[in-house]
């Protein structure tokens, strides 16, 4: 399938656990570093899951006024700190200007005119923990009240809204919730509003902040999530035989998506090509993967399709990996089904592949976008960030359990994978 116009990648921003800002969350991950660790956000001594990646030196007055401070829930200052530093990415601002109040109007030039910016936002529990939060205190207040801003702070478009109003965006703001996936659709879902004509550049958002008892309870409850205490760092284990669930994350990813056209008429500094993407659904099971890996393989096959490539036109995968067997093993199935016997050196394990949750924790909602950030930096720099605490792989294929640096990357594959069957890929070329 042939596109009418190239997509490119303008501007990137993250909030992560293992690095606040693209070139903390870049060096985080290369360096190895692991940003899973006992919860301190609250007291979990009691919960039968007791780690999790917290995002950490995140001062959210650096990134947004005291105003829209106090309106806002967790997933809501992710999403806006990413945006803010994407689009001043995309701008060329360089180093991250102060906050500005509330009241003095400079939020600051935005990559198209405001009726032609478009915003799209992935989340997949958008304000989960106020709700639990809330409740908690009406359940135990003895006078019943809940607050004006509760339902503005927990709606799943009003981190898209706050964005938009900040910057004065009028044009299509749309939020997805396609659970795991939903980062991943908010990037397909630019493009598409990009090729429609729709608009000059889209800001594609993805962000969630789950943890709190309500969310660890459930997700325990139904064997998702890494029981270990005593060794958070070495918790969860992507495509590891030994893999005991995924470890619960949080933060945001933003990027900036433009027509080449409308980017190149301004002089915007391209990062990258958004050169396919695919979506679709494995119609199985709410929670379970299709075992074979099917769908998942599907969705692969029409990204590349779209992007007029071959799976051995593929150097990189950052794969979905949550650390939870299941998921990975039918991951695992859907690569062999697309990748088996692409090896361009011949071997037949395919292109390098890693999996970046040891590291990050499952960012839910974000981490379609900041494993898309990767794949970018990847392509930047030739270099790949390691699958953490694979020590016994459930797979042949070239899984990367070490930085490699100085590799020749100019296309990569992302993936992202959600409750109910959701799938989604994205892939990427350099320019």
């Amino acid at each position: 399938m042939s596109q009418r116009e190239k997509i490119v990648i303008t501007g990137m921003g993250a909030v992560t656990p293992v690095g606040v800002g693209v070139d903390a969350y870049w060096a985080g991950l290369m360096k190895g570093r692991c940003g899973i660790d006992r919860i301190h956000r609250f007291d979990a001594g009691d919960l039968a899951v007791q780690i999790a990646a917290e995002v950490k030196d995140f001062r959210v007055e650096d990134h947004m006024p005291a105003k829209l401070i106090r309106e806002t829930d967790a997933f809501t200052q992710f999403a806006f700190a990413a945006a803010r530093e994407a689009i001043e990415d995309a701008m060329g601002a360089g180093k991250k200007t102060a906050a500005p109040s509330a009241e003095d109007g400079s939020a600051g030039a935005i990559p198209a005119s405001p009726e032609r910016m478009g915003i799209v936002m992935g989340t997949a529990m958008s304000g989960i923990d106020t709700i639990a939060s809330t409740q908690e205190i009406l359940t135990n207040a003895v006078h019943k009240n809940v607050g004006p801003r509760f339902v503005p702070r927990i709606l799943g478009n009003i981190a898209a809204a706050q964005i938009a109003i900040y910057y004065g965006m009028t044009g299509p703001s749309y939020t997805i919730s396609t659970a795991c996936a939903s980062g991943g659709d908010a990037i397909s879902e630019s493009a598409m509003l990009l090729l429609a004509g729709e608009t000059d550049a889209v800001l594609a958002v993805g962000a969630d902040s789950t943890l709190c008892p309500l969310v660890i309870y459930s997700l325990a409850n139904a064997g998702a999530l890494s029981r270990e205490k005593d060794d958070p760092e070495g918790a969860c284990r992507p495509f590891d035989r030994n893999a005991g669930g995924f470890v619960m994350g949080e933060g945001g990813g933003a990027i900036v998506l433009e027509t080449e056209t409308h980017a190149k008429a301004r002089g915007a500094r391209i990062y990258a090509e958004l050169a396919g993407w695919a979506n679709n659904n494995d119609a199985w099971h709410v929670t379970s993967p299709l075992k074979d890996g099917s769908m998942a393989a599907e969705c692969m096959m029409r990204a590349l399709e779209k992007a007029g490539l071959e799976p051995e036109d593929i150097d990189y995968v950052n794969a979905h990996g949550t650390g939870a067997l299941k998921s990975d093993e039918a991951e695992v199935a859907a690569m062999n089904r697309v990748f088996r016997g692409s090896s361009k050196k011949g071997g037949g394990h395919g292109p390098a592949i890693s999996g970046l949750k040891a590291a990050t924790g499952h960012m839910m909602g974000a981490c379609g976008i900041t494993e898309a950030i990767a794949c970018i930096k990847a392509i930047e720099t030739g270099s790949i960030p390691p699958t953490l605490n694979l020590k016994d792989p459930v797979s042949r294929m070239d899984l990367v359990t070490d930085p490699r640096e100085g590799c020749s990357i100019n296309v990569a594959m992302s993936n992202a994978f959600g409750f109910g069957g959701q799938n989604a890929t994205i892939i990427l070329r350099g320019c």
